[in-house]
């Protein structure tokens, strides 16, 4: 029976699309690893990461983007609203990602094979724009004239010496994955719910891009670059369709068979043979 107002992606998970958990877990651990040692590779290009971000900073004002300050000056106004941003900023990426994957895993296996495709094209070519263009954040850049909110404020996930920080790369601020896989997250709850309400998905990237921002942790450009990437893999990568879902016969049909033999009441008593011999009259 079917229910008013039900949708596909209400129905039970289609476990026949769930790929083994032993192989994704393995993968996607394998394309973290190699991304952490990809960004770890592009530390080092101190002078050009300064000199690629003065030129970033330069263009947004050129192309009269609204300046990064103007959103710190928001949050810095309240300490309490600086520090859940920098706790926003260095706790929710990693998780909301890794449950968003998880969960459309346990329950929309075809959209969790999509979005996993995009995280992974999105990602390579975020990492190879690391190598190839190394952009120091504008909490790093003087001319800015911004605070680095995650050392005054706290909490932060960077070392006080970028140069000499061995957990993360500070110059690896073109794209923004923070804004990229949210983006990715929200859009992909969008997609795969029916709820009324699925549209408020959208404030986590929302809120990210003001956080990331506010604690002059990325330029607007970053997002603008991460986005453009991401509608590119879109664009190429689409959605699998649903496997249609057959018909439930009450009894398999026989080729050739008769018309009245096919449709006769089960159970009236009579078969085929009998009713054309003409006893029983």
């Amino acid at each position: 029976m079917k229910f008013a107002g039900s949708k596909p992606a209400d129905r039970e998970p289609d476990t026949s699309a769930r790929p083994p958990l032993v192989r994704e877990l393995l993968l996607v651990v394998g394309l973290f690893v190699i991304y952490k040692f990809g960004r770890q590779a592009a530390n080092g290009h101190v002078d050009e990461a300064f000199h690629n971000a003065g030129q970033v900073w330069d263009l947004e004002r050129a192309v009269h983007l609204p300046g990064e300050g103007a959103v710190q000056a928001l949050l810095l106004h309240d300490e309490t609203l600086i520090h859940l941003a920098n706790t926003y900023y260095a706790t929710v990426h990693f998780p909301a990602t890794l449950l968003f994957l998880a969960w459309l895993y346990w329950r929309r296996p075809r959209h969790y094979i999509w979005s996993r495709r995009i995280l992974a094209v999105l990602t390579g070519a975020a990492l190879a724009l690391h190598l190839l263009f190394p952009l120091a954040p504008p909490r790093l850049l003087n001319a800015t004239g911004l605070v680095d909110t995650g050392q005054v404020y706290g909490p932060t996930v960077y070392g006080s010496t970028p140069a000499a920080d061995s957990m993360a790369n500070q110059f690896a601020a073109m794209p923004s994955l923070h804004f990229g896989w949210a983006v990715m997250v929200g859009v992909g709850l969008v997609v795969a719910t029916r709820s009324r309400w699925r549209w408020l998905w959208l404030l986590h990237p929302a809120i990210t891009l003001l956080v990331i921002v506010g604690t002059a942790n990325h330029y607007w450009l970053d997002s603008i670059v991460v986005a453009a990437l991401l509608s590119v893999a879109f664009a190429a990568l689409r959605l699998p369709r649903a496997e249609p879902v057959r018909a439930h016969l009450p009894w398999p049909s026989v080729a050739g068979a008769p018309a009245h033999a096919v449709a006769a009441p089960y159970g009236s008593g009579r078969s085929s043979s009998y009713a054309s011999s003409g006893t029983g009259r």
